[in-house]
């Protein structure tokens, strides 16, 4: 077959590209994600005690809130990523302006103290579980995200790999939320700002491998 020819076949019976396929595709990855992570803090782990507390149910919201800006936020630039040649840059979003905020918060509530209480509101008893927590409850909700991006064409793996950790670390957050029992602003932003991170960083470096087509 000709150069012309072959041209003209692949002219014929164009179909209009559903440019919100692939949102719908990924926002689908992220409940399923969203449900397993749930499953899993409600029957693994458990909700803490004190949910039905006032001081209890003003953290959670944050944290959720955060969790949620984080997914928000990642999956617009997600679903950009999942497409071939997406040359818009990363500009700030709902999730960095988030991040932003809960930062400020905890260097006010930090200044407000004394330098000597700095290493109690930050190193609490939940520390460790928490820095181990997130990025293992994560794992789930980052292969599903995964495994939506490879039935796409991303071209900048890294960047995509790095999205999708950073979206699966918020949709851990929003579960371990229920179970973590750190309740302060700087506890917050140093432990899950840290395992967001790191879930960010893990992504870019495993998403050359696992989204290579």
């Amino acid at each position: 077959m000709k150069t012309d020819e072959l041209m003209n076949v692949l002219s014929t019976n164009l179909e209009v590209v559903d440019t919100r396929r692939v949102f719908r595709e990924l926002a689908a990855a992220v409940m399923v994600g969203t449900v397993a992570v749930l499953a899993f803090v409600f029957f693994a782990r458990g909700i803490r005690a004190d949910i039905r507390e006032l001081h209890a149910l003003l953290f959670i919201s944050l944290k959720v809130s955060l969790g949620l800006g984080v997914v928000s936020g990642g999956l617009i630039f997600l679903a950009q990523a999942a497409r071939p040649r997406s040359g818009r840059k990363f500009a700030p979003n709902v999730s960095t302006w988030f991040v932003t905020a809960v930062a400020l918060l905890a260097i006010a509530s930090l200044t407000a103290k004394p330098i000597w209480h700095w290493h109690t509101m930050a190193m609490t008893d939940g520390w460790l579980e928490c820095l181990v927590s997130i990025p293992f409850i994560a794992i789930v909700p980052f292969a599903v995200v995964v495994w939506a991006l490879r039935r796409m064409a991303p071209t900048d793996l890294v960047r995509a790999g790095a999205l999708a950790g950073f979206v699966a670390s918020g949709i851990s957050i929003i579960g371990y939320a229920l179970h973590c029992t750190g309740d302060s602003v700087s506890f917050i932003t140093i432990w899950y700002g840290g395992t967001l991170l790191l879930c960010t960083m893990a992504g870019a470096l495993l998403g050359p491998r696992l989204l290579r087509w």
